[in-house]
């Protein structure tokens, strides 16, 4: 074993996690530091180690950058049309009273697809509090599984930002990533959402919380801002089946396997879903031109930081890769049998745990299992359910240190021990479970 760059790896991960939790430095500028002090304890040239770390960023965001900027406007227009307030709305009239704990999982597994998880919490939660208020039940019925069918999409399935990047560090098609986000995301989100918050809101007793019940909007068809959430997915998916299966491409027209490839590709599905969304929710609603432009500014200033921390993970994967840190983790994974599923799901986990951010826990994560895949031998399904492990650890057990916790107990009013006993419980079950489907289908596969 190369010890000077067992030392530097260790060394580095001591200085990114002092720098985040200590020092309070924003992960971006702690991740640039962190891949700096690895490359020169491995022993790398200056000259080489910045190119390293210029390439892993720059081959990072290429891709991570348009698609984060693509979303983000997307949902921006979404949110401030009414029109996911408006789907979420509809999906709970269409459910009745019984059934809405899960339309609101529903309404929220659909909306934080294009909407970042705490705007699209602030914008339902009225919603479950006019429910409660109607029927009289504790809140926690409600808003729990919301909040699973946010967190879920949210870490599971791109275009959000999260596994967007680990998809692109990872090298899996973002195609089989939303497939499998999807196939383990629903029954995750039926366990921690609806059947749990039958459970929880039995013992935990959540004092009156003050929000508006109902949000005012001009009328937006939800079935059309169903429509354009679900076109770039299904663009998505179809390119994705087409490539990967060549009897497939005997059967239809050249021309036409060729078409699907270019509508199907991440940049144009979300560009024609943006189309979509500028026209039938911003022009056919009132807005002005200059309106959907300062939307559109407006909903990079929260992808910006996003992108920014996605670039610097890529560079701390780039300088794992030309150290040869990779092969040496991977050399000691040989020796103690671990599975890669366990492996991204652990590392993922500690992360998490350790600093709070769910997005900073997975492209750290991400950055540790890139230079393992070519060993790991694994297919291009196993590698997009190895992103999904990933999200699975990185949504594991959130606390103190992460925004989302202070963020659901001062929305709902609950003590710190309350939210341990609901928010907590709940990231940790979708952790577990997410992990223990992903298992299941490295299994099969």
């Amino acid at each position: 074993m190369d010890w000077q760059l067992l030392i530097a790896v260790v060394f580095g991960v001591v200085v990114l996690l002092s720098l985040i939790l200590r020092l309070k430095v924003h992960p971006f500028l702690a991740l640039l530091i962190a891949s700096i002090v690895v490359g020169i304890g491995a022993g790398l040239a200056p000259d080489l180690l910045f190119e390293h770390l210029v390439s892993g960023i720059g081959g990072t965001l290429g891709f991570v950058a348009t698609i984060v900027g693509l979303g983000a406007i997307m949902g921006a227009i979404l949110e401030k049309s009414g029109g996911a307030a408006s789907l979420a709305s509809w999906m709970i009239s269409r459910s009745g009273e019984d059934k809405a704990p899960w339309a609101l999982m529903l309404a929220g597994f659909f909306v934080a697809i294009p909407v970042f998880f705490d705007v699209a919490f602030i914008i339902l939660l009225p919603m479950a509090i006019a429910i409660k208020n109607k029927t009289q039940k504790p809140l926690l019925l409600y808003a729990m599984p919301l909040l699973a069918g946010l967190a879920i999409t949210h870490a599971f399935i791109p275009p959000t930002p999260g596994p967007v990047a680990v998809a692109d560090i990872l090298g899996a098609d973002i195609g089989w990533v939303i497939l499998f986000g999807a196939i383990v995301g629903l029954p995750v989100a039926v366990v921690s959402g609806p059947i749990l918050a039958q459970y929880v809101s039995r013992y935990v007793r959540s004092p009156e919380v003050q929000h508006p019940s109902s949000l005012s909007h001009e009328y937006v068809s939800p079935q059309s801002v169903l429509l354009i959430i679900l076109f770039p997915i299904t663009l998505v998916i179809a390119q994705t089946i087409v490539k990967s299966s060549p009897t497939l491409g005997q059967h239809i027209p050249g021309y036409l396997a060729d078409m699907i490839i270019v509508v199907g590709h991440p940049f144009s599905a979300l560009i024609l879903a943006n189309l979509l969304a500028w026209y039938f929710l911003g022009i056919r609603k009132g807005f002005t031109r200059g309106q959907l432009l300062d939307v559109s500014s407006d909903s990079f200033r929260q992808a910006g930081a996003i992108i920014l921390l996605t670039g610097a993970g890529g560079g701390f994967k780039q300088i794992l890769i030309e150290t040869g840190a990779g092969t040496m983790i991977a050399d000691s994974l040989g020796g103690s049998s671990l599975p890669p599923v366990l492996f991204c799901f652990v590392v993922a986990t500690i992360v998490r745990v350790v600093q709070g951010s769910s997005t900073v826990a997975m492209v750290t994560a991400a950055g540790f299992t890139a230079p393992l895949i070519p060993l790991f031998g694994v297919s291009e399904l196993e590698k997009a359910v190895l992103v999904i492990a990933i999200a699975s650890g990185a949504s594991m057990t959130s606390h103190v240190n992460d925004s989302g916790f202070w963020l659901v107990q001062q929305y709902l009013g609950l003590t710190e021990k309350q939210t341990f006993q609901t928010w907590t419980l709940m990231t940790t079950i979708i952790g577990l479970t997410g992990f223990i489907v992903c298992c299941g289908l490295m299994w099969l596969l």
